[in-house]
């Protein structure tokens, strides 16, 4: 039990509660004489403690008793003051057991949080109105699908490639490097001019490009453009025709690394644009090449287990496996004559399947698996426990042709230091994650005079947007998103008439007053990346978003795209029906494809 007085100072009038945690008496203050604080003692009996891990106010009194009641030292005066009250009912200990706040000023401040709690609780509600109530992509979804998210694994949602650069790390593609590889590229004579991708900031992205002008401009001896002013002009181009009559006599300081998943029979224009781009840039360079069909990873990733597909001794196939590894062997046969079509230099590429040459990179991969860490893997690409281990070995295998000394024989010959060639690797911004672990310990494959210190270089593209909406990335799982390299001339017409995603008005008067929202308008984003005609895309741009002219509506637009994919599958249909199995043997011929300029 215990009791609760109120003690009154008669000097300056303060309240004090008195708990006697001992009995249900209260010892009335009127019959004790002083109460005395105990302040100056030799046990500091009363002080304050304020420190990181708590605040406290300790203090001690003694009770001087009224004059004639004796010392008292026998208890007989207070034993005999409590015997003589009589207390109805015991009073409340709550008030002093409690942590609530007992003093106006800490009840002041304590309305005051709650008050600035409400405010941002009311503010942050205005903000996510205010948000929701932007437009969106008609396909957006109410769950908040537009969110964007990239990753190694998964692209969706509206893509802001400004904060994607931020995120990443990498560096903008600025004017000045685009006149940079002109440099190395248009006035060298080796293509008449920059691409479309390029032109058009489809590539936008990069690590260490600066770095490849470099090696180039040192390769044949020019100098790069000025800083300041737009160059040009007739006096240069003569001085770049005399120079690409002086090609260098060694062979080119890098060459050029992508790849490709098989995991469908048939590609997609999507997975055409990479491949487009690296071809260029083959031609541009006129440097080696090394394109890894990644085999092995689509298995760890997609493979499936039957036990009823296993041999049981009999029949063709006595000892087969129950796994389907060999279809996506199969599948890389059928993906490569879609990249032997793509019009590389035969004798300057090295078509190869991870199953069958990751013999002659397991030096390197073993090297790379030992620079990194468990963790540094799960935490770049979202591994966990119930991963198996190929998902969190394979980065390494995916990192290995960053390093020429994978190549000894591919990249060794003709005069060529494999292990010091610089690496650049044209591929979508999502696979960055691969290559920026592979940057972190590159110092560590190469010998010291490697001009990048081992660092692949990088330049990144832009998602070719899906039919359903100008966000994420096409997807071979759904038909209708894409337009495969194997569809018919009707095929492409349907899908594009039924399914390509509108950025133009309702009525013909909305489209004329306002025009088409060209930004989500996927038949002019497609467009941008497979009309070829600068002048023409101009056009179509400024008639369709202002509603006037030849190609003010939908219907035009989406007819011009279906003439130009028709003519380029069809284009393409034609090289790769040429494309035999022993034409892919003979690409996947380990050999030498350095040679000189």
């Amino acid at each position: 039990g215990a009791s609760v007085g109120r003690l009154l100072s008669s000097e300056t009038g303060d309240t004090f509660a008195l708990a006697l945690l001992h009995g249900t008496k209260l010892l009335p203050p009127s019959k004790l004489g002083a109460i005395k604080i105990l302040r100056d003692n030799p046990r500091n009996e009363s002080n304050v403690v304020c420190n990181k891990k708590k605040a406290e106010v300790t203090v001690k009194f003694s009770v001087v008793l009224p004059e004639g009641s004796g010392d008292d030292d026998d208890g007989s005066f207070v034993e005999a003051v409590v015997d003589a009250m009589e207390l109805e009912t015991p009073p409340s200990v709550e008030a002093c057991t409690s942590k609530d706040v007992r003093i106006e000023e800490g009840k002041e401040y304590q309305r005051y949080l709650q008050g600035a709690a409400a405010e941002a609780k009311s503010a942050n509600a205005a903000a996510e109105v205010a948000a929701a109530s932007k437009s969106k992509p008609a396909d957006a979804a109410a769950d908040g699908s537009d969110e964007m998210v990239v990753t190694a694994f998964e692209v969706s949602g509206s893509i802001d490639y400004t904060k994607l650069i931020e995120k990443f790390g990498s560096k903008p593609l600025t004017p000045y490097l685009l006149r940079r590889l002109e440099n190395v590229t248009v006035k060298r004579g080796t293509v008449p001019r920059l691409h479309r991708f390029l032109r058009r900031e489809i590539f936008f992205s990069h690590r260490d490009i600066e770095k490849i002008c470099e090696l180039l401009e040192g390769w044949y001896g020019v100098d790069p453009p000025p800083v300041d002013g737009e160059g040009g002009g007739e006096e240069e181009e003569g001085t770049g025709q005399q120079q690409q009559q002086q090609q260098p006599t060694t062979p080119c300081p890098i060459y050029l690394y992508t790849g490709r998943g098989p995991s469908s029979a048939a590609m997609h224009l999507g997975h055409l644009v990479p491949f487009l781009f690296t071809a260029w840039l083959q031609k541009a360079f006129q440097c080696p090449l090394v394109i890894q069909m990644t085999d092995d990873e689509k298995f760890i990733f997609k493979g499936e287990y039957a036990g009823e597909r296993a041999g049981d001794g009999t029949g063709a196939e006595p000892n087969r496996t129950g796994d389907n590894l060999d279809r996506f062997a199969n599948l890389t046969t059928e993906n490569a004559k879609d990249i032997v079509a793509c019009e590389f230099l035969e004798d300057r590429t090295f078509l190869f399947s991870d199953l069958n040459y990751v013999g002659r990179m397991y030096p390197n991969i073993v090297r790379i698996w030992k620079a990194v860490t468990v963790n540094q893997v799960n935490g770049i690409f979202g591994f966990d426990g119930g991963s198996n281990i190929g998902k969190i070995a394979f980065p390494a295998v995916q990192a290995a042709p960053s390093f020429g000394s994978s190549f000894p024989n591919v990249l060794g010959g003709g005069g060529s230091d494999a292990a010091t060639l610089a690496c650049l690797i044209p591929c979508a911004i999502d696979q960055d994650p691969y290559f920026r672990l592979t940057r972190d310990i590159a110092h560590k494959l190469v010998p010291r005079h490697h001009p990048l210190q081992g660092k692949p270089a990088l330049i990144h593209s832009k998602f070719f947007p899906p039919l359903q909406g100008a966000q994420g990335k096409m997807s071979s799982s759904d038909a209708n998103s894409a337009i495969f390299l194997t569809d018919t001339p009707k095929d492409i017409e349907r899908k594009i008439k039924t399914h390509a995603f509108s950025g133009g008005r309702d009525t013909k008067k909305l489209q004329e007053e306002l025009g088409a929202d060209l930004d989500v308008d996927v038949s002019y984003q497609w467009l941008r990346f497979f009309l070829e005609d600068d002048d023409e895309l101009a056009r179509i741009g400024r008639e369709y978003g202002s509603g006037s002219g030849e190609f003010w509506s939908t219907g035009a637009v989406k007819g011009k795209l279906v003439q130009v994919l028709k003519d380029l599958v069809a284009e393409h249909q034609e090289r790769r029906n040429k494309v035999t199995e022993e034409v892919v043997r003979k690409w996947m011929t380990e050999r030498c494809i350095v040679t000189s300029a």
